[in-house]
C-alpha cells in the first residue's frame, strides 16, 4: 500500500481501517515467510535508531530482530546511550538522528515525545510506547484474535482494570477502527477520557462497533469473545498507588470464574509482564506486602492460556515489521 510510505506511526487514531488491516495482512505474511525460512531482507543498507526511556523486553526484542530480518541495522539508544531532553532538546535529537537514520522508534513518557520527534526528523517515527498510547501492541493484539478466533470484527473484547492510559485508551482505538464491541470494566474512576471516548463511539458506530464503560462485571463479561488485561500499576508510578489499585481493582481481577461467565471459545490476553505468581521481584514484594498470590490475573488462568499470551508476545515481532516495511516502502 503505497500510501503507507513515508508516514509517522504514533496512533491508530491516524489510519484508516482498510490501512490498519493492511498492517496486519503484511505481518501475516512476514509471519509466514519467517516460518518458512524464506529471506526478506529488502531493506538492505537501511539505519534505524530506537530510543529507549523506558526498558522493555518485547518491544526492544521486536524492532531490533524485525529491523535485521529486514536487512536493517538498528542502533539501540537508552537513557545513557542518548541525551535526549537532557544535554540536547527533543527537537534537536530528532534533526540530528533525521539526518542519519531511515527510521526512529520512541519508547518513553508523554507522546508529545513521539511527535516532535516525527516532526523534526523527517523520517519515519514509529511509537513503541507512550504514556497515552500503544499502538503496536494492538496490532499484535489483532492479529492474535484473527489468529485464534478467526476474524477480529464484530467480536466483543472486555477489559478489565485500569483503562485509562495507553492500554485501555490504545484498545478502545483499535476496536472502534476496526469494528470489535470494546467494553472498559471497572470502578468509574478508571474509564478513558470521555473525549476520546467520544471520538471511539463515532468511529465504532461507523465501522459496525460499540463502545462501554461499567462496572458491572457480570454484564461486562457475558458473551466476551476476549477477556484483556494489564498489570494495575504501570511502570514510573510511585511504589505508594500500589495500596489504592489493589483495593479499588481486586474485584476485576481476571479468574477462572470470570473466564467461564465469558463465551465458552472465550480467550484471555495480557500484554506482559504479568503478575501472575511471585517469580518477579515486584510480585513477590507486593504479594508479601498485601497477602497476595497474585495481582491482575491468577496463574490458572494465565497457565491455561499460556499458548495465546505468547503467540501475542511473538506477534509484536511480526506486526512491528510490518509497521517498519510499510512506512519505508517495502511490502515484501
Amino acid at each position: 500500500m503505497s500510501e503507507l510510505k513515508g508516514r509517522n506511526f504514533l496512533t491508530l487514531m491516524d489510519f484508516t481501517p482498510d490501512e490498519i488491516r493492511h498492517f496486519l495482512d503484511l505481518a501475516a505474511k512476514f509471519k509466514s515467510l519467517k516460518k518458512e525460512g524464506k529471506v526478506h531482507d529488502g531493506l538492505k543498507g537501511k539505519n534505524v535508531a530506537l530510543i529507549f526511556e523506558k526498558t522493555s523486553t518485547r518491544t526492544r526484542c521486536a524492532f531490533e530482530v524485525a529491523a535485521h530480518d529486514l536487512g536493517m541495522h538498528a542502533t539501540y539508544l537508552d537513557n545513557s546511550g542518548s541525551q535526549l531532553g537532557k544535554k540536547e532538546s527533543v527537537e534537536d535529537t530528532a534533526s540530528v538522528l533525521g539526518r542519519m537514520f531511515d527510521g526512529i522508534e520512541y519508547r518513553g513518557f508523554g507522546q508529545e515525545r513521539v511527535e516532535k520527534i516525527a516532526e523534526y526528523s523527517g523520517v519515519p517515527t514509529w511509537n513503541g510506547l507512550t504514556d497515552e498510547y500503544h499502538p503496536t501492541q494492538i496490532l499484535a493484539d489483532m492479529l492474535t484474535i484473527r489468529e485464534h478466533l478467526k476474524d477480529e470484527k464484530g467480536k466483543k473484547l472486555v477489559y478489565m482494570g485500569d483503562a485509562r492510559f495507553n492500554m485501555g485508551n490504545s484498545l478502545m482505538v483499535g476496536c472502534s477502527k476496526l469494528g470489535l464491541h470494546f467494553v472498559a470494566c471497572a470502578p468509574s474512576k478508571y474509564f478513558p477520557n470521555k473525549e476520546l471516548t467520544e471520538k471511539c463511539r463515532k468511529w465504532a458506530e461507523e465501522n459496525g462497533g460499540s463502545i462501554t464503560h461499567t462496572e458491572d462485571i457480570s454484564e461486562a463479561l457475558k458473551d466476551a469473545d476476549v477477556i484483556y488485561t494489564d498489570v494495575w500499576v504501570s511502570m514510573g508510578e510511585p511504589v505508594e498507588v500500589w495500596e489504592e489499585r489493589i483495593r479499588d481493582l481486586s474485584p476485576y481481577k481476571v479468574t477462572m470464574d470470570k473466564m467461564k461467565a465469558a463465551k465458552d471459545t472465550a480467550i484471555f490476553m495480557h500484554c506482559l509482564p504479568a503478575y501472575h505468581d511471585h517469580e518477579t521481584e515486584i510480585g513477590k514484594e507486593m504479594g508479601e506486602r498485601f497477602g497476595l498470590k497474585d495481582m491482575e490475573v491468577t496463574d490458572e488462568v494465565f497457565s491455561k492460556y499460556r499458548t495465546v499470551l505468547f503467540d501475542e508476545a511473538e506477534n509484536r515481532m511480526h506486526t512491528i515489521k510490518a509497521v517498519m516495511a510499510a512506512t519505508l516502502g517495502f511490502e515484501g
